[in-house]
């Protein structure tokens, strides 16, 4: 028997490959099919079944492309409707792999078909349990997300509540709990970094898994402090019930190598954007005008998700060259599928054909420290947790997952002092106000990590909810 965990930290997403006597399932796959094929390739195994626990809402996932690759069925649980064929799961269906059995559990809550899928090896004692979105390590998965008109989030947190009660809970306290998710993703609120447990442990350690809690009590607790789920999310609903562009189509039409003058004549169309994933203080240094910094050493395809207003508009990369298709294929996993082409030689070649350029004012903590402050406007642009934790006195709160709806709090007549927790997304907010023609901006570098522990500013904490 094989149960092996795949996780992608950049989306902090875990897949999951199982195999017993060269027979395989893939619970929850990513848009691209070859990590997958290779595996079942060098194993020698044959895919039978591709089980998805939901329609995932933070990634596209890959079951149409694997199933038209492999043969293997896609299964999803009740309440499923899609474009493409699959099998449409009972409540205590068992499935067979080699010499493994694997029993759907439907458990709505975080959405209506959200299903675990119980895994009993091959003595059928039961082994591991992959939850999904329905059971976190440390939390459980939102309820907010799949509200209907005849459905409000406090109705999906009951039928969570019931779903861990009656379906989940009454599992032995050995059998291993695999989630989807770990911390970072914005499908919970406080996951753990762990990615895995027992059960009996968690029962120990998670609230949802309190035997005293009251239904009551977990629905309060289960949609409190729930913040405004990205933009990408309910795009990312659709693609998942739909047949998309293929993974290899993406990557042929985003990997073309673009000379300055042909990459300066597409970006100056409509309806095209230009992303430029170097180093914070690359960008800062010098960047082509008008050009939005998601960096891909941080955050990147989540971020670009959640600050691109039109994720259907053609995408041009500035970057790495070795690092291009790595960008192109993360951008695919939120459906950011209309990368175009890259500038061939990079900001070198642009700066060599004279043409503009533009630059973000970058000083450290202490110079920051050191300027004249009096009436400054000092924006801070983490979320709510980390404002709430500690954060200057003197500054505004207006976090990144909110800039298309905040602006408006920004004049083109004001200088502004942008700072984050590390100096990532405080140069992402400085490349889209400068986009939008704010350009009296300092970005704090090391962000409020190095204000805290380089400088004597008043830190005060108090609890605010950016609306």
């Amino acid at each position: 028997m094989i149960v092996e965990q795949i996780y992608t930290g950049c989306l902090s997403e875990a897949a999951y490959y199982i195999e017993s006597n060269g027979i395989a399932a893939i619970v929850d796959p990513l848009r691209e099919t070859t990590p997958y094929l290779d595996k079942l390739s060098s194993q020698k195994a044959k895919l039978k079944f591709i089980f998805i626990t939901h329609f995932h809402a933070d990634f596209v996932s890959g079951h149409v492309d694997l199933a038209n690759k492999t043969g293997a069925k896609i299964i999803f649980g009740p309440n499923a409707e899609a474009e493409f064929s699959f099998h449409s799961g009972r409540d205590q269906e068992i499935f067979n792999v080699g010499n493994l059995k694997i029993k759907l559990l439907h458990t709505p809550g975080h959405t209506l078909e959200s299903s675990c899928y119980l895994l009993s090896n091959e003595n059928e004692e039961d082994y591991c349990i992959f939850t999904g979105d329905t059971l976190f390590i440390g939390d459980v998965g939102r309820p907010d997300l799949a509200v209907k008109s005849h459905l409000n989030e406090n109705d999906l947190a009951k039928l969570l509540f019931k779903s861990l009660r009656t379906k989940i809970f009454p599992l032995s306290d050995d059998v291993i709990i695999y989630p989807a998710h770990g911390a970072g993703s914005a499908c919970g609120k406080n996951m753990s970094k762990e990615t895995f447990d027992t059960l009996g442990h968690q029962k120990k350690v998670n609230y949802a898994l309190n035997p005293e809690m009251t239904e009551a009590e977990f629905i309060k607790e289960a949609t409190c402090g729930l913040s405004s789920p990205p933009r990408y999310f309910p795009e990312n609903v659709k693609m998942n019930k739909s047949i998309n562009t293929t993974f290899e189509q993406i990557i042929s039409n985003g990997f073309t190598a673009l000379d300055p003058k042909s990459f300066k004549n597409i970006s100056e169309k409509e309806n095209t954007l230009i992303i430029d994933c170097r180093k914070p203080q690359e960008y800062a240094t010098s960047h082509i005008p008008n050009s939005i910094f998601i960096g891909i050493d941080g955050g990147f395809a989540p971020w670009a998700g959640t600050v691109i207003s039109n994720l259907n508009q053609k995408i041009l990369l500035v970057g790495d060259e070795n690092r291009i298709q790595e960008a192109i294929t993360r951008l695919s996993r939120v459906g950011i599928d209309n990368t175009i082409g890259y500038l061939d030689g990079g900001m070198l070649a642009w700066e060599k054909e004279n043409y503009i350029t533009s630059s973000v004012r970058s000083i450290d903590a202490i110079s920051f420290e050191n300027e004249n402050l009096e009436n400054a406007n000092i924006i801070d642009v983490r979320n709510n947790n980390e404002y709430n934790d500690g954060h200057l006195k003197e500054s505004s709160f207006l976090p990144l997952d909110k800039i298309s709806s905040n602006i408006s709090n920004y004049s083109k007549d004001s200088s502004y002092y942008i700072h984050c927790q590390g100096g990532y997304r405080s140069m992402i907010a400085c490349s889209i106000l400068k986009s939008k023609g704010i350009h009296n901006l300092t970005d704090i570098k090391g962000g409020f990590m190095a204000i805290k522990t380089t400088t004597n500013f008043t830190i005060e904490k108090e609890q605010t909810i950016a609306s």
